[in-house]
């Protein structure tokens, strides 16, 4: 495999490619306040023709809380941005921006970011792994499945499984544990005020809404936004990291560029789709430098040809790429948990009983 490296993995740096980085790298206010001018008066407007709807049909209420949950997903990557500094070119301006969007999103600005940060320093390093909830961008590689408990390979099967992982989990994502610091260490002392105050801000600005149009209306709008919102930003973050040729590194192996041009994913989805994700399809680029803004994403995608190795991923074959979910060292791809748990059974057993 041909390498590519860059200032902080393991070889020299290569000019073409840090030329045409520092190239984009720098964010434009101009573009990025446009973005907010169309995007959230947009959402605005659904959201209040949700309401309105909801003396004709809740169909129709229903019907538009897909396209308003897009544009949820949309201001998520503003706030993505924010966190990275690449939003606007001032920190003071993208703090702001960041604090504002957790009024849609949900999500506490200042924990989210430096949590987010973690996974850069890590991604898709087999030495580095996350513990704990965060089984989106991590797996298990085939051995270590096969040293598990059948207990624990049960737990693993039922939180890798789509229906666990990408539709109920999501919505107790963004529901439950973003409301409590609870996985957010002691010494994170910003980090866990972020949280409270950001409870703080969400009570008081849907309290006004429920008071001015009803808390039984307030539920009807906001549940479905929220909970196709959680479903389709966790299924994104997911699928940037876990598909079949994913690649994933140990040791002096992992260097950043591999592991961003091979082990992130280009979810190339049609127009339209894009526009409402903000571009984070070239997930490859952003892991490459997450300094460039969304709306730059796709001109370094066209510009590099290092970015022509990128797996890339079609909607369907993404949508099918849920069930790779161990790393299998031996054939260097990602696979499904295997159908045949003969591990699972009482030693000597080597066919179910009869009857």
């Amino acid at each position: 495999m041909t390498t590519v490296t860059i200032e902080g993995s393991s070889g020299p740096a290569s000019a073409e490619i840090l030329s045409a980085a520092r190239a984009l790298v720098l964010p434009s206010a101009h573009r990025s306040l446009g973005q907010l001018a169309v995007t959230v008066p947009l959402f605005l407007a659904l959201w209040a023709g949700m309401y309105f709807s909801l003396s004709v049909s809740y169909a129709l209420t229903l019907a538009l809380a897909l396209p308003a949950a897009g544009l949820v997903v949309r201001i998520f990557i503003f706030q993505h941005d924010a966190g990275h500094g690449s939003f606007l070119p001032s920190r003071r301006a993208n703090e702001a921006v960041g604090w504002l969007c957790c009024l849609f999103t949900l999500t506490p600005y200042a924990n989210w970011r430096r949590q987010h940060a973690q996974h850069h320093a890590n991604w898709n390093n087999l030495d580095r792994r996350q513990s704990g909830l965060d089984i989106y961008s991590t797996c298990l590689t085939v051995a270590e499945y096969r040293d598990l408990s059948p207990r624990q390979r049960w737990v693993y099967r039922l939180t890798q499984n789509p229906a666990v992982m990408l539709l109920t989990l999501p919505p107790l994502v963004f529901f439950v544990l973003y409301r409590l610091p609870f996985d957010t260490p002691r010494a994170w002392k910003k980090e866990r005020r972020s949280v409270h105050l950001t409870n703080l801000a969400l009570a008081g600005f849907y309290g006004a809404v429920g008071l001015a149009v009803g808390f039984p209306e307030l539920l009807m709008v906001q549940l479905p936004i929220s909970i196709l919102t959680s479903i389709i930003g966790v299924w994104l973050f997911s699928v940037q990291h876990k598909f079949e040729d994913s690649l994933w590194l140990g040791g002096e192996d992992w260097n950043a560029v591999d592991a961003a041009v091979r082990g992130s994913s280009y979810l190339k989805l049609p127009r339209i789709l894009q526009w409402f994700t903000g571009n984070i399809g070239f997930h490859h680029v952003h892991h490459f430098d997450p300094r460039i803004p969304n709306y730059r994403l796709q001109e370094q995608h066209e510009r590099m040809p290092v970015f022509r190795r990128t797996p890339v991923l079609s909607l369907s074959t993404a949508l099918r790429a849920r069930h790779y979910c161990l790393w299998d060292e031996a054939q260097g791809r990602m696979v499904p948990i295997p159908k045949c748990r003969v591990a699972d059974r009482p030693a000597g057993l080597t066919q179910p009983p009869a009857g």
